[in-house]
């Protein structure tokens, strides 16, 4: 078992969105970091939500203001840093009788477009349903709506970036590395780690971050071996897709007799993705599974609104992850807080532990984990761009305009994909090919190549799934046997 001979700043456990968040946050500080993921990046909670960077209009209910004011400050803060994998998106709420009253929804969406300072998302309007597009799918009965604005991302991609990002700044990204021990000194820890290769190799760090997301409690008490009193409340958010119900390009909130919410989401073209939902999670973490009553839940409370029942036969997919709140003793998991939490324990060599989260904090909350582990300057991250993120938010339309101009092989929709998966880096990806044999090998759903090979030389892929389900959303597309060709095609580049 081979031994680093240096000793790292920081080691990140972790390849979630905060774990490359704070990879990334630290390396560009000049910290030596190494970060380990026991799978492929944003394989487990990170790639599993409803992909929005929102302030959680329903937080206000539980009067988490500061946590609503921290995630609407940051939507724009991340927008402007990735207008290539992250949009402003408006969502159209309608008023149902029997649920909120208007006047409370209005008041609301009020707070919301003010507590924030927004500055770039249009502020809230009330819609008349009955002439408006957004109310051709819904029933009749629904006349009223307020429209508000929030962000979508494709939530997978925001941590691949982040990973990449963070290795350009000299850290190193291990995937498919799991820590297996971490043994405690005054000053430094020893942290073995084995390889999907079966090899492992000892690494010594002077901190540990305990980003694992749904293992961080896990991590603490199990590898490392310390005893806790804190803990995860693991809730588990299901979502399904559905052919596409609408024809525009808003999304809808819809509320539940149970207080509950849902979004209904134009996705990937084709597609309307229904979500989420929120059930204790009891079983093996990486096994989540929407089961038949999450199902059955989403589709009834979407078919409350829409003229045309959503059906379970309609579903084309659906994926869960499990959320790692803070246990803070709320009596159900709607209630529970969304916040994060920083346990510092620094009874020898520093160990810092992650307790929940949400996507559109992880930036803030990597600056919060280095300030906590001593590292109170040098923030950078809130101004940078990502990488392929360096355009203005208003810039993808002539991006997507000068690529095809370039590349007239290209169509609309696939140059809409391109600069909505790489942005400026779409370019270096397409090279010097002028025309689609160019780019090599098809592999169906405008997958070729030449894009697999920059997937795997510079985002870290090694499987098909990481390609098809979280570098890009083409699983949806691709068939059965242009799959099996992508793995042999993988294989042999491996």
């Amino acid at each position: 078992m081979p031994d680093t001979p240096d000793i790292i700043d920081i080691f990140v456990i972790g390849g979630g969105v905060n774990g490359c968040g704070i990879a990334r946050d630290a390396a560009g500080r000049g910290l030596s970091v190494t970060l380990a993921e026991m799978g492929d990046l944003a394989s487990a909670t990170s790639s599993a939500s409803t992909k929005l960077f929102h302030g959680g209009l329903r937080y206000l209910e539980y009067y988490e203001f500061g946590l609503v004011r921290k995630a609407l400050k940051e939507r724009e803060v991340l927008l402007s840093a990735m207008p290539h994998i992250s949009w402003p998106m408006r969502f159209v709420l309608p008023h149902q009788k029997g649920m909120r009253p208007a006047w409370l929804l209005r008041l609301g969406l009020f707070i919301y477009d003010h507590l924030g300072g927004r500055k770039i998302l249009p502020a809230t309007r009330t819609l008349d349903l009955r002439v408006d597009i957004a109310g051709e799918a819904l029933k009749d009965t629904l006349v009223k709506a307020f429209e508000y604005s929030d962000c979508w991302v494709q939530d997978s991609r925001l941590v691949v970036l982040n990973a990449r990002d963070a290795a350009e700044h000299g850290a190193r990204i291990l995937t498919r590395t799991k820590v297996i021990a971490a043994k405690r000194h005054a000053a430094h820890w020893d942290i073995t780690v084995q390889h999907g290769t079966g090899a492992k190799e000892l690494i010594k760090a002077r901190k540990l971050v305990n980003a694992a997301g749904p293992w961080v409690e896990d991590i603490v008490r199990n590898t490392i071996g310390l005893p806790s009193d804190e803990g995860v409340r693991l809730v588990r958010g299901s979502h399904i897709v559905v052919p596409k119900i609408f024809d525009h390009d808003r999304a809808y909130f819809f509320q539940g007799g149970d207080r509950r919410i849902i979004f209904a989401i134009p996705y990937e073209g084709d597609f309307t993705l229904i979500g989420t939902t929120e059930q204790e999670h009891t079983d093996d973490i990486g096994a989540a599974m929407c089961t038949k009553v999450e199902v059955d839940y989403l589709c009834t409370l979407a078919s409350e609104y829409y003229k045309t029942p959503v059906k379970a036969s309609d579903v084309i997919w659906t994926y869960s992850g499990v959320r790692p709140l803070y246990d803070d003793g709320a009596k159900s998991a709607t209630e529970a807080t969304r916040d994060y939490v920083l346990s510092l324990n620094d009874q020898g060599a520093p160990l810092l532990s992650i307790f929940g989260g949400k996507i559109t904090t992880y930036r803030r909350l990597a600056e919060a984990t280095l300030e906590k582990l001593g590292h109170k300057g040098g923030a950078w991250t809130a101004g940078a761009p990502l990488p392929g993120g360096n355009f203005p938010v208003d810039g993808v339309a002539d991006l997507i305009a000068n690529l095809r101009a370039d590349y007239p092989f290209l169509n609309a929709r696939w140059a809409q994909r391109l600069i909505r998966t790489y942005g400026t880096e779409a370019r270096d990806m397409l090279g010097d090919a002028r025309d689609k044999k160019g780019l090599g090998q098809d592999f169906g759903a405008g997958l070729f190549a030449r894009e697999v090979n920059w997937l795997m030389a510079q985002e870290f892929a090694q499987t098909p799934k990481d390609i098809l389900w979280r570098r890009t959303r083409l699983g949806l597309h691709v068939a059965a046997q242009d799959v099996t060709a992508l793995g042999e095609y993988m294989k042999a580049r491996s």
